[in-house]
């Protein structure tokens, strides 16, 4: 959901206050913050580019917590100002949070509180995130943050609503990136808001990036993920997770995991939700699609043939969720994954001996899958294959608004952070 946010409702946007512009933007640096993260929003905002078409801003570098800032490497950093700075920021940056499992500093979250309550513009790159999180700014609103640490974000806070397949989510006042790169992304998409799609894009050629990713542009690396949150390692329901992992291509039900577990169904379901922050079906359901993901792009076998490696009961369960997860239907997305690779400069997959001499037959194979779900009627399988390059609008499992939405009247009510899949 790389959302726009000129399409807030202005009644959704908070009165910026008289002593803060927004073209003033304020980078809050912690002790033990990775650098490249660090580094980005600096390098966007704190350089005169008006040679080439880019108009200035003011940065302000402040320090989030008492100095000396040691970041990667071991290198100390020196903020020329601190907290108080903030006041005067329209813009407030957070690049990154050096331990998703520490608190951050009670002052810098209420001076990002302060900052919002008056009208600023506060952004999260990465695990930035979790300190906007811990200062209450993204409860009931989308969000995203790099794939690894996004099932310990829904976890911690379960009023947000985290979509980890997504580059960058503006929710008007409140923006939030996932990992390093994206981080980029969400940085130039701010100066398109501000300045126009002329200045975003003088600044990415002098940056030599794209100019305007989303995430559909990424292609077969939309990868989900079998992560989890970290505490999962020492407690008793690991070992079922992890037979699980191991038997996807096994039909079984949350039933079964219960019984491994010598729980009822209910008591499992509760503390697999106390856990994870998901319900365990929704859960394992995504780890079959990710299984189909990585078979489609690994193998020759055909997508009724992945379906029962992966435990899906019939193909049309597996083409049904995996549309939905991943915004194509399963042959669409080898034949897109097929057409890519060369550019990237992938091997082959390794095909079958009996089905790598019948390439004529797979092609003719697959075409037919492409549009055979017209047969499928109420499942509404053929329209999904012919809006395959549409962008999924389901985060975490939850459908979120294709336009964006502010924080006042008009949000759709959105499903809790607990109904949705970790991936």
């Amino acid at each position: 959901m790389s959302q726009d946010s000129a399409a807030v409702p202005p009644d959704a946007a908070r009165k910026l206050a008289a002593r803060r512009r927004r073209e003033i933007v304020a980078v809050l640096l912690f002790s033990g913050g990775p650098i490249f993260e660090s580094s980005i929003p600096l390098s966007v905002f704190g350089i005169d580019r008006q040679d080439a078409g880019v108009p200035r801003y003011r940065l302000l570098v402040c320090a989030g917590e008492d100095a000396p800032l040691r970041t990667t490497g071991g290198l100390e950093l020196s903020a020329p100002y601190g907290l108080e700075a903030i006041s005067r920021a329209g813009t407030v940056v957070v690049p990154a949070w050096r331990s998703i499992t520490q608190a951050p500093p009670p002052a810098a979250l209420d001076a990002l509180r302060r900052a919002h309550e008056e009208g600023a513009r506060i952004v999260g790159l990465c695990t930035g995130a979790f300190v906007l999180a811990a200062a209450g700014l993204l409860d009931g609103r989308p969000a995203t943050t790099h794939w690894m640490y996004a099932p310990t974000l829904a976890k911690r806070y379960p009023s947000v609503h985290v979509d980890p397949r997504e580059l960058f989510v503006d929710d008007g006042d409140v923006l939030t990136s996932a990992g390093t790169a994206a981080g980029i992304d969400l940085c130039l998409h701010i100066v398109r808001t501000d300045h126009g799609a002329d200045a975003a894009n003088a600044l990415a050629r002098r940056l030599v990036v794209p100019p305007r990713r989303t995430a559909s542009d990424l292609g077969h690396q939309r990868y989900l993920d079998r992560s989890l949150p970290e505490e999962i390692g020492a407690d008793p329901l690991a070992e079922v997770v992890a037979w699980a992992l191991e038997h996807l291509h096994e039909q079984f039900d949350v039933e079964t995991l219960a019984a491994r577990a010598y729980m009822s169904r209910r008591t499992f379901d509760r503390r697999f939700r106390s856990l994870t922050g998901s319900a365990p079906l929704q859960w394992l359901i995504t780890q079959r699609v990710l299984q189909a993901q990585r078979l489609l792009e690994t193998s020759d076998y055909s997508v009724d043939e992945v379906a029962g490696r992966c435990g899906f009961r019939s193909p049309v369960a597996l083409r049904g969720h995996f549309r939905r997860q991943l915004g194509a239907s399963p042959a669409a997305y080898r034949a897109a994954y097929r057409a890519r690779r060369p550019q990237n400069g992938a091997p082959e997959p390794a095909l079958r001996p009996e089905r790598a001499e019948r390439p004529e037959r797979e092609r003719a194979a697959l075409g037919s899958e492409r549009f055979s779900a017209a047969a499928l009627g109420g499942h509404g399988l053929a329209a999904e294959a012919a809006d395959m390059a549409k962008p999924p609008s389901e985060g975490y499992a939850a459908r979120l608004p294709e336009t964006p939405v502010g924080r006042g009247a008009g949000r759709p009510v959105l499903p809790g952070q607990r109904e949705r899949p970790v991936g």
